[in-house]
């Protein structure tokens, strides 16, 4: 695997995309999905950026009543990972698109807790740090999700800063391990550190998973494959419906909360991917393809388009790596079909925001999703196996 080449900025290159994403002029005429990606970029920088030199975002547009001045970490990290998938896109046209990432790099750091959380272990918190604000709690996933665009550009680049950051937070996450014997079903990555939830959810343990799986595939130390094995075991064990799916959590007492939302199918996707990668046992990409049948037929097509665009985001992330190991095209054909009916529906030409709430209103957490979407069906198939 050829690491990208080094980044540059593009500017004519990308002038040229902005006038070139609208719809296709004939039936025939495929979208120009990396166009739409960077349209649906700028879009996002024109709305949300601050513009006080931070790098930093608001969380939605227009402004509510009580919104603080920056949004909350999880927003932010789907920006700056939809930054880095822009920087995918082939050749010279991802290259024009490093300044934008490095903005989003630098932005990051203004979440992080150097001081530790409750497990005494550095961490990302829900809100910016003094001084720019009055810092949050520590959630797991959050850690994760940033774990996980670190390795994302670890594989892209070779950037072992990214690397180390990444090994950083998954020791965070271990450290967020439930070993209480007397809780129900005891075990698990807690979703937060904060006082007011115990809760175990697919969406702390799954990414965990998955964060440890490609450590292990960059480093081949064995403790990351042996966390990795013992959050998926867990997972599954406790909130796998039989049919294949993930519910989304289970509390101190046993109960489970039964929403399938369908980044928690995406992820276990993409981790028996990362388990067959590994292993070469054919069982696990048989799991990843029933989870994905499960999915497809749960959810059909108004199922899917009512999710949250950022959780979709996510599942046709780890969908697309299924599709690099099986040598199909299906699941890519769904997600362009899906793209194209959010760019039509949802999509207001005039200032290239995508609505979904029945108030106009966009959250940036939103515009970002489909940044990200619109980037991958923009990248060489022979680059999925670079997308975490």
């Amino acid at each position: 695997m050829a690491l990208r080449a080094g980044i540059v900025a593009v500017t004519p290159l990308l002038a040229a995309a902005l006038l070139t994403a609208g719809s296709p002029t004939t039936a025939e005429a495929a979208p120009d999905q990396a166009a739409r990606a960077e349209t649906t970029y700028a879009a996002l920088q024109r709305a949300f950026d601050v513009g006080d030199g931070t790098g930093l975002v608001r969380e939605q547009v227009p402004a509510a009543a009580g919104d603080n001045p920056y949004s909350y970490e999880w927003p932010f990290s789907q920006v700056h990972v939809a930054a880095l998938d822009l920087t995918g896109l082939p050749g010279a046209r991802g290259a024009a698109h490093g300044a934008d990432l490095a903005v989003r790099t630098k932005a990051q750091e203004a979440y992080w807790l150097s001081t530790g959380g409750t497990t005494g272990l550095p961490a990302y918190g829900s809100y910016v740090e003094p001084p720019l604000g009055q810092g949050g709690d520590v959630f797991y996933d959050d850690n994760e999700w940033v774990g996980l665009l670190d390795v994302q550009r670890s594989l892209m680049t070779g950037d072992q800063r990214s690397l180390t950051r990444a090994k950083q937070i998954f020791r965070l996450v271990v450290s967020g391990w439930d070993t209480d014997g007397s809780h129900a079903d005891p075990g698990g990555v807690f979703w937060t550190q904060a006082s007011w939830s115990q809760d175990r959810n697919t969406v702390s343990n799954m990414p965990g998973a998955l964060l440890g799986l490609r450590l292990y595939q960059a480093t081949h130390d064995p403790s990351y494959l042996t966390w990795a094995t013992r959050m998926y075991a867990w997972t599954n064990t406790h909130l796998q419906r039989p049919d294949g799916l993930y519910e989304d959590h289970l509390g101190l007492d046993g109960t489970v909360e039964p929403t399938v939302w369908s980044y928690n199918q995406g992820v276990p996707i993409g981790v028996n991917v990362a388990f067959y990668e590994v292993t070469k046992d054919r069982r696990y990409l048989r799991e990843a393809q029933r989870i994905a049948d499960a999915a497809e037929t749960y959810y059909g097509t108004a199922g899917l388009d009512a999710q949250p665009d950022f959780f979709n985001a996510i599942y046709f992330t780890n969908l697309l790596r299924l599709d690099a190991v099986t040598g199909s095209d299906h699941h890519r054909r769904v997600m362009a079909s899906y793209a194209q009916r959010m760019w039509t529906q949802h999509r207001d030409p005039a200032t290239g925001l995508f609505h979904f709430a029945a108030d106009g209103s966009t959250q940036v957490i939103e515009q970002a999703a489909m940044v990200r979407v619109y980037a991958m069906l923009g990248w060489d198939r022979a680059d999925w196996d670079e997308l975490v």
